[in-house]
């Protein structure tokens, strides 16, 4: 786990975000202007640290070009928002992803070049950690704190093998309940299909299991 994350505004969203990445092993900076709340987040994120994200002297001391992902979740203040997306885009991190508080902040930001959008109503904190920390998960939805499902491509390792020859349930307890070819969706597919490079695998099953067919699997 060599992935580094940093996240920029601790409210509500980007605390849970924080939360998230913590649980699931990474390590994470958690950055606030506000005292309180990065001390809230002290024992939680890998490194709590009080900064105004819009100094780009403040931004450069953090070591913030050294990150892969910084989340940018500033609340009502689109202005430092804006700026703060600007200035780690110009610091060259390699991916900037942005809370949007409402269509004309997301078409500023579209400009700035964010890697990725978030809208808070239409995007849970823990489907966004798991499409940010996993190099082979497209989508994730979450169905209960244990059973989740996920959309993952085929890799080089599963193309040209059939759903028997893999034997993903015996293996990982998981099922694939649809297969995506194109535009196309096979729906329960048989046995003796054949995978390809391309195709796209809707898996379902415990998060452990889900884990260990990422990691093993895929």
């Amino acid at each position: 786990m060599n992935k580094q994350f940093a996240v920029i505004g601790l409210g509500r969203f980007g605390g849970s975000i924080c939360r998230e990445f913590a649980k699931m092993g990474y390590e994470v900076m958690a950055v606030d202007k506000d005292i309180e709340r990065v001390n809230e987040f002290a024992n939680i994120a890998t490194q709590a640290v009080q900064a105004n994200s819009t100094d780009e002297k403040a931004l450069k001391a953090l070591g913030i070009r050294n990150f892969n992902h910084v989340i940018v979740s500033i609340g009502e203040d689109i202005q430092s928002s804006i700026m703060t997306t600007l200035l780690l885009k110009e610091a060259g991190v390699k991916k900037v992803w942005v809370k949007a508080t409402n269509d004309y902040h997301h078409k500023v930001l579209d400009k700035l070049g964010a890697d990725r959008i978030i809208h808070p109503e239409r995007d849970m904190a823990l489907r966004v950690a798991q499409l940010i920390t996993s190099e082979k998960i497209i989508d994730f939805i979450e169905l209960s704190n244990e059973h989740s499902i996920i959309e993952v491509g085929v890799t080089d390792k599963l193309s040209g093998k059939t759903l028997t020859e893999l034997d993903i349930r015996a293996k990982y307890g998981c099922n694939i309940v649809a297969i995506k070819k194109g535009n196309d969706i096979l729906v329960s597919p048989i046995a003796n299909v054949v995978l390809r490079q391309g195709d796209m695998l809707v898996v379902i099953g415990q998060n452990k299991d889900l884990n260990t067919f990422e990691n093993e699997g895929v």
